[in-house]
């Protein structure tokens, strides 16, 4: 398994990855993950432009964004980490975390390993905190969180509805060190 900073050279492969992931989203005994409708998971065309033009923003400035993939012998994308920018003024301090693992690599570290590396680049970087919204069902997820230092800040009850269900979400954060 190798590690490596998104670049644009291999975006195509990164919007395949994520929108194979996203096929997940509140199928079978999978909870939902993303704030998407079942027949509606995928990455819009929207989020992709302002993905990818994030990638060359000066970190610091409004609407920055760096990611990283890690990929399997094969040079498959098997997981993914982001960090952004918050579009508030004031809150250069902080980011915004995403993060995936693709299906069969679950339970394997593989999302520990991509928060570490995430964490120690803000910390280079001069971010102070990390922060993440993530759907208060997802309760892996939460643990994975939980268990890396991120602690519950707020939840917002409802927040979401879904395929006819309300879903709350929960905001959680991590000062660097």
């Amino acid at each position: 398994m190798n590690l490596e900073k998104l670049d644009q050279t291999s975006f195509a492969d990164f919007v395949a990855y994520l929108n194979d992931h996203l096929s997940d989203n509140g199928q079978g005994s999978m909870p939902y993950f993303q704030p998407l409708p079942r027949d509606a998971s995928r990455f819009p065309p929207e989020k992709e432009e302002a993905f990818r033009n994030g990638m060359q923003i000066e970190v610091s400035k409004p609407g920055w964004r760096r990611a990283w993939v890690i990929r399997d012998d094969d040079g498959g994308i098997v997981g993914h980490v982001d960090l952004r920018g918050h579009p508030e003024t004031f809150t250069k301090h902080r980011c915004l975390l995403g993060m995936g693992v693709e299906r069969k690599h679950r339970g394997q570290g593989l999302g520990r390993e991509l928060l570490a590396h995430a964490e120690q680049w803000a910390l280079m970087a001069g971010v102070q905190w990390v922060d993440l919204q993530v759907l208060s069902m997802n309760t892996p997820a939460i643990k994975l969180y939980e268990s890396s230092g991120y602690r519950k800040v707020g939840e917002i009850p409802n927040m979401f509805l879904i395929d006819g269900k309300h879903h709350s979400y929960t905001l959680m954060a991590k000062r660097l060190r």
